[in-house]
């Protein structure tokens, strides 16, 4: 029910922000943000099924971290917001046209940032919607797939399709939400290494192996 939600949700803000429907890249954001979270989803109930309901209840549960439920609104909010100011941007020409090869190229941000967050989701089987220590789901530390390039992919994979939504959509005022939740990221990013440090065991080692908690070479 929710991702119907959240289906629905963007697509409707997006147009109903631009006061338009005939925006072909408009169009282009929807296919790829909707169609890249339904596969991602379904491929994560197919590999992990009992992450549904982690997923669906890690919010409500009291072992998860106090400032992570106020963190996860502003990053799930986040891409709403900025898909409302790049709709306004179109209606108010706020922002200069991007060339056709800029618009594309955030098309395959996007794709690349969804792909690269699916994978982290399908691969961790303890990939929560908030920052807990899964003792009743026996978690332990995963080291596969894209855990070997960084130590959080999922934030990196958002990241990198936030830049590709402003590009292909033609904002660059939508790029102020984008950075807002990346400051909010870093901060979630810090926060909750910071936990599993402390309190998955085997964390330690492993972020001596994979170095970068959020961007490879750099942090």
């Amino acid at each position: 029910m929710r991702m119907t939600i959240l289906a629905l949700l963007f697509p409707l803000s997006l147009f109903l922000a631009a006061g338009r429907l005939d925006w072909p890249m408009g169009w282009m954001y929807v296919v790829l943000a909707v169609g890249s979270t339904v596969i991602s989803r379904y491929l994560m109930i197919r590999q992990n099924p009992e992450l549904f309901e982690e997923r669906s209840t890690a919010m409500s549960r009291e072992d998860t971290k106090s400032w992570d439920k106020f963190l996860v609104p502003i990053v799930t909010l986040g891409p709403l917001v900025q898909i409302i100011v790049a709709g306004l941007d179109f209606r108010n020409n706020w922002s200069p046209a991007f060339a056709s090869w800029v618009e594309w190229l955030g098309a395959a941000l996007m794709l690349l940032g969804y792909w690269f967050a699916g994978w982290a989701m399908v691969t961790n089987a303890f990939y929560s919607s908030a920052v807990r220590l899964q003792t009743d789901r026996g978690q332990h530390v995963v080291t596969d797939g894209p855990y070997r390039i960084v130590r959080h992919p999922s934030y990196l994979g958002l990241l990198i399709g936030s830049l590709g939504t402003a590009l292909v959509l033609s904002s660059v005022w939508s790029l102020i939400p984008a950075v807002a939740v990346l400051i909010v990221l870093i901060m979630r990013t810090s926060l909750e290494d910071s936990t599993l440090h402390d309190e998955l065991p085997g964390y330690r080692d492993y972020a001596q192996t994979t170095r970068y908690r959020l961007l490879p070479g750099v942090w």
